[in-house]
């Protein structure tokens, strides 16, 4: 559990020791400045920024982990879309992360997404926001 929080918090406290010593220099609205960046940075990096995982009917799965800047990318570029999958974290699921293994040879190479039953590692984020985006109404 610990190590899916290491990243953020990490972060977090590189943050307040900088506003600390910015303080101590004199500069509190720099320092306010920088732990507002850190601490923000921190909630980008942790598990919060992902969808909770909510195994629901056949939507796709995204395997990912904590900490990593592809599975951060993806994230971010799918925007509200992201709702549309299935969040799985492998640190917090060993099924999940020997899945992952399966699927890559035996590394742990995340995001790995599965739809339809094809794996597609570190997909384009474009092109999976295209694969899970509603049908446009037919006129």
């Amino acid at each position: 559990m610990l190590r899916r929080w290491s990243l953020a918090g990490l972060t977090a406290t590189l943050g307040v020791l900088i506003a600390v010593v910015k303080t101590g220099d004199g500069a509190p609205g720099t320092a306010a400045l920088l732990l507002a960046v850190f601490l923000g940075l921190a909630v980008v990096l942790s598990p919060m920024a992902f969808p909770r995982p909510e195994p629901v009917d056949n939507r796709p799965v995204v395997y990912w982990r904590p900490g990593c800047v592809f599975c951060l990318r993806l994230r971010a570029r799918l925007g509200p879309d992201a709702a549309r999958l299935n969040w799985v974290d492998i640190w917090q699921d060993p099924a999940a992360a020997a899945t992952v293994r399966e699927i890559t040879g035996g590394d742990e190479i995340v995001p790995t997404v599965v739809i339809g039953g094809q794996a597609h590692v570190n997909p384009d984020p474009s092109w999976l926001r295209d694969q899970v985006a509603p049908a446009a109404p037919q006129a």
